[in-house]
């Protein structure tokens, strides 16, 4: 596998090596000791998701506040996403700063998403799977969204030819001045 950091250190692209043949294609998904080695830390999933969406539905940004703050670690089995992460972590140094990266059924990168972030994506392709590992489980009680087209965190979303499609949550969200931060 190759580990990339992006310009949010905590933030790492994982690429996995793919073996491809008249048969189809091999590879692995996950390695716990590649993935630890790599993070620097210890980490144990308790959660996976699987979420289908369809072109131009955006999810998020959404994030789970201690002692129940999650990490994610995304991939897109089919289809495209744009899948983005913003630093809520008031004292860091990317405090406010978001990272954003296409993750498609073709190209099988995934996106480690630290505790501490917000996470959102925007569906592409005309459908997409999205499969996410959690390191708790879901809390609706400490579940927070932020809106995702916040003026503040200025995210590049790819222009579509349809319009933006969110849940009722998700339109309701607050900007990130306006939630609550992690310390």
């Amino acid at each position: 596998m190759k580990i990339t950091s992006t310009h949010i250190p905590d933030v790492k692209i994982i690429e996995p090596v793919i073996f491809n043949d008249e048969r189809g294609f091999f590879f692995e998904s996950f390695n716990q000791a590649v993935f630890e080695k790599a993070i620097g830390r210890s980490v144990f999933f308790v959660q996976d998701n699987h979420s289908r969406s369809f072109k131009g539905v955006l999810r998020g940004l959404h994030y789970q506040t201690a002692p129940e703050a999650q990490g994610k670690l995304v991939r897109c089995a089919a289809g495209e996403i744009f899948d983005v992460a913003v630093d809520i972590r008031r004292h860091s140094p990317t405090f406010k700063q978001w990272v954003g990266v296409h993750l498609t059924a073709t190209n099988k990168r995934q996106l480690w998403i630290p505790e501490g972030f917000a996470h959102g994506f925007l569906t592409l392709s005309e459908e997409a799977d999205v499969l996410y590992k959690t390191t708790t489980y879901w809390a609706p009680q400490h579940e927070r969204s932020i809106l995702w087209n916040d003026p503040g965190l200025a995210i590049t979303w790819p222009a579509l030819d349809c319009r933006i499609r969110c849940s009722e949550k998700d339109s309701l969200a607050v900007t990130l001045d306006d939630t609550e931060f992690f310390e």
